[in-house]
């Protein structure tokens, strides 16, 4: 869809005015109900900060999602597991974040009421002596109001997921990694001339991207990447996260390059999973901190540090998912580095070093910028195993 901008009109308009007003982002509508005006701007970017999206001012397919999702509040309407379109709102997230915080295992809290969700749910009832069956409606949730936190002393999903990692082992040998180079299609990113030259994201990432699959192939790790290097269209977010679900990926890396009208921000960012109430993907958020050091480490970006979003990339996705915004493309000095092969294949090393370093035990970790990734590869070739 367009995105729909200050100074537009229309009956869409409307819907999210409508939408901002009941969540007390917007007074009552005035007569000019219609118009996207400057107090509609500031509502949408305090919505689209609240809930970790992209703070535009826009609504685009991702913003027009969550509002249609917020129209939603816990208890206003019975939740079940629907086939074969599940229900999905602002409720339901609110239900999983309650789950999670009282132990129930509802894997992450995307706004989705799946089979995962409706099982917590089933859970939760027969421990409260209701009748299980997994949908939430008013005794339910009387229940739920009535009880506190079940667990303290740590983040349960934070423990569950350490334990996944831990137990699946430290080597690299046998995972699947999904690589997913940003933009494509009719999509270029941003895109900077430069003399006779013209720099695209959607191109630079692309080659890291190829980079980092060749190396991370060497260390044993079965790699698909989301597109190829010149595809008709631009695969949607949500696709690209239902790809690395059906192909079962241990885990997700989304890489970009960024952009702003001042040339002088730049730097490296990395994103992972999490909503304002502090609900997390444990191990996304770990994988991302690792990923953030390794490349600041390695190549002198600047440190732009790590950051939790909601985007449909980071929500949809069922195992460690990150994204990378390797530099700035309209800095000249980030542009100087990022143009040069060599140094997207140090970039290309410190991710592969990430991820190793998140299948290490925390107590077996090992210094930031200390993997010597060809050593991995060595390690492949020989036919051993790290222990």
């Amino acid at each position: 869809m367009r995105p729909i901008r200050p100074g537009d009109r229309g009956p869409a308009v409307t819907e999210i005015r409508t939408v901002l007003t009941g969540l007390d982002l917007l007074p009552p509508a005035a007569p000019d109900a219609d118009e996207f005006d400057a107090h509609t701007e500031r509502a949408v970017r305090a919505f689209q900060q609240s809930r970790g999206l992209s703070v535009d001012g826009r609504v685009g397919a991702e913003t027009w999602r969550a509002l249609d999702a917020a129209r939603w509040r816990l208890g206003a309407r019975t939740l079940y597991h629907a086939v074969p379109e599940p229900l999905t709102g602002e409720d339901v997230r609110s239900l999983q974040e309650r789950l999670l915080e009282m132990g129930y295992d509802v894997g992450r809290a995307d706004a989705i009421y799946g089979v995962r969700t409706s099982r917590a749910v089933a859970q939760f009832q027969r421990e409260v002596g209701l009748t299980p069956d997994g949908s939430c409606g008013p005794h339910t949730m009387n229940a739920l109001r009535r009880l506190g936190r079940k667990v303290v002393g740590g983040r349960p999903q934070w423990l569950r997921e350490s334990d996944a990692i831990r137990q699946s082992g430290p080597t690299l040998v046998g995972r699947t990694v999904v690589i997913d180079p940003g933009h494509g299609g009719t999509d270029p990113g941003v895109v900077v001339p430069d003399g006779r030259l013209r720099w695209t994201e959607a191109d630079l990432v692309h080659d890291l991207a190829s980079r980092l699959e060749g190396r991370l192939a060497a260390s044993g790790v079965r790699v698909q990447l989301t597109r190829g290097p010149a595809p008709e269209a631009c695969l949607p977010d949500v696709e690209r996260a239902e790809l690395a679900n059906s192909l079962g990926a241990d885990v997700f890396i989304s890489l970009h390059l960024d952009g702003h009208a001042n040339p002088a921000a730049e730097g490296v960012a990395t994103y992972h999973y999490g909503t304002d109430n502090g609900v997390t993907s444990a191990t996304g958020e770990r994988l991302a901190g690792l990923v953030q050091r390794e490349i600041v480490a390695r190549t002198g970006l600047r440190d732009c540090r790590t950051h939790a979003k909601a985007w449909d990339l980071l929500r949809l996705t069922r195992m460690p998912a990150v994204r990378v915004e390797v530099g700035y493309l309209t800095s000249p000095d980030d542009r100087a580095r990022l143009v040069d092969p060599r140094f997207r294949d140090r970039v290309a090393e410190a991710v592969v070093a990430a991820v190793q370093r998140m299948y290490f035990p925390i107590e077996r970790d090992v210094p930031t910028g200390s993997i010597d990734v060809s050593e991995l590869r060595a390690v492949v070739a020989a036919g051993t195993v790290v222990d």
